[in-house]
């Protein structure tokens, strides 16, 4: 029981992974193709595909961020104009907390944090679709190995208190199915997919195109929600162009890329699973957005009513109202969180911490600092009852 008297549920936690989260369950052929760690001027880094990534500059996590360390910069607060590698190397590095690694130490943590429960994210996985999309034969192994491992050390529904939310790719729809029955049979909650176009040919494509209805069916069918948690969605290429640069590298200074690669994935995902009707071919289906903040939202829905006026027969109803029902959003800190309250409905509302992680915050329940404008009901609903009512059982599961 938390401090503020009722069970508090983080939709946004995180773990670090070990070394062979990747390789434990992955056979060696495939292993020798996918996945690598090599020794780079005394550094430890992950390839993938045979490329070094330097998307997770430090993969074996022995030295992590500081949680909360990076909360002024997130917030726009920088006067001395620091770049967050410089951050970093004024003291926001510290070793590794057991409670980031293993799952036992995490609940005592939670216990001391005054956190009920948690949905727990990985962080090294999000590098993988993007590096191995064109490679089918790696990619859909090498997620299923990482679901593996983390449901053996996390677990997907342990003790009804931590709930690690597997990664699924739909390049090839079957396999991303089959994946997605092992996870259900596994008592998986939710499931993450990229908010990013599906790869494939002749080209990529939204993961909303009726190609894909065998998923979101089954996810109907079984009542758990989809994340579409903050990843690697390929965007650097399109930033690229414009910005001379490569490989996404979060601790490298880019102004065009701070202000396109964290609304923009979440934005377009949004707006192409509207447009492609997912929510009126399932009605039960519901998405979650994590980490990806909610200053889209606004921007979202004016252009798609705008949209909807010009072309009405195009859509099954007006965008707002199916937002309304199937879309739940984690808002950040130093969000206008009441409006979106207001315009989606305060149920539809999710505290996440986004704990470990530097951008996080260090104490989860500070969060509430946030809801100042909302009253003791409103409050307890986006701290508690939201999230646990998206964690009901599938079978108890209702939309």
């Amino acid at each position: 029981m938390g401090s503020l008297g009722y069970p508090i549920y983080d939709a946004d936690n995180h773990l670090y992974e070990t070394q062979d989260c990747f390789t434990r369950h992955l056979d060696k052929a495939t292993a020798r193709e996918a996945i690598a760690w090599v020794e780079v001027k005394g550094r430890t880094k992950l390839a993938v595909c045979g490329t070094i990534t330097d998307y997770i500059p430090n993969p074996t996590f022995e030295i992590v961020a500081t949680p909360g360390s990076l909360v002024p910069w997130h917030r726009g607060i920088n006067p001395e104009g620091k770049t967050i590698r410089e951050m970093f190397l004024s003291g926001a590095l510290e070793p590794c907390r057991p409670e980031f690694k293993d799952r036992d130490r995490r609940l005592e943590v939670m216990d001391e944090q005054g956190l009920h429960a948690a949905l727990i994210h990985g962080t090294l996985v999000n590098a993988i679709e993007q590096r191995t999309k064109q490679r089918a034969d790696l990619l859909h192994p090498t997620l299923h190995a990482y679901n593996q491992w983390m449901e053996e050390e996390w677990g997907f529904h342990h003790e009804e208190r931590i709930f690690a939310i597997p990664m699924v790719s739909l390049v090839d729809v079957q396999r991303g199915c089959e994946e997605l029955e092992w996870c259900l049979e596994r008592g998986a909650r939710g499931v993450a997919i990229r908010p990013a176009p599906v790869f494939g040919h002749p080209s990529p494509r939204s993961p909303g195109k009726p190609e894909f209805d065998p998923f979101w069916a089954r996810v109907s069918e079984a009542g758990i929600f989809v994340d579409l948690h903050v990843t690697d969605s390929g965007y650097s290429d399109y930033c690229a162009d414009w910005d001379a640069g490569s490989e996404t590298q979060p601790f490298t200074p880019s102004p065009f890329r701070n202000m396109v690669m964290r609304d923009r994935p979440i934005y377009d995902a949004l707006a192409n699973l509207i447009i492609d009707g997912v929510f009126h071919r399932h009605p039960r289906v519901r998405v979650v957005s994590i980490e990806n903040g909610s200053e889209w939202v606004q921007p979202l829905l004016r252009k798609l009513e705008k949209t909807y006026r010009q072309l009405p027969k195009m859509f099954p109803e007006p965008p707002l109202e199916t937002l309304r029902r199937h879309l739940w959003v984690v808002p950040e800190y130093g969000e206008d969180i009441r409006w979106l309250a207001d315009t989606l409905g305060v149920e539809h509302v999710l505290f996440g911490s986004d704990f470990p992680h530097a951008e996080g915050y260090a104490v989860p329940l500070d969060w509430v600092e946030e809801l100042e404008k909302f009253n003791a009901d409103e409050t307890r609903q986006v701290m508690s009852s939201n999230l646990q009512s998206l964690l009901q059982a599938p079978q108890a599961s209702t939309l």
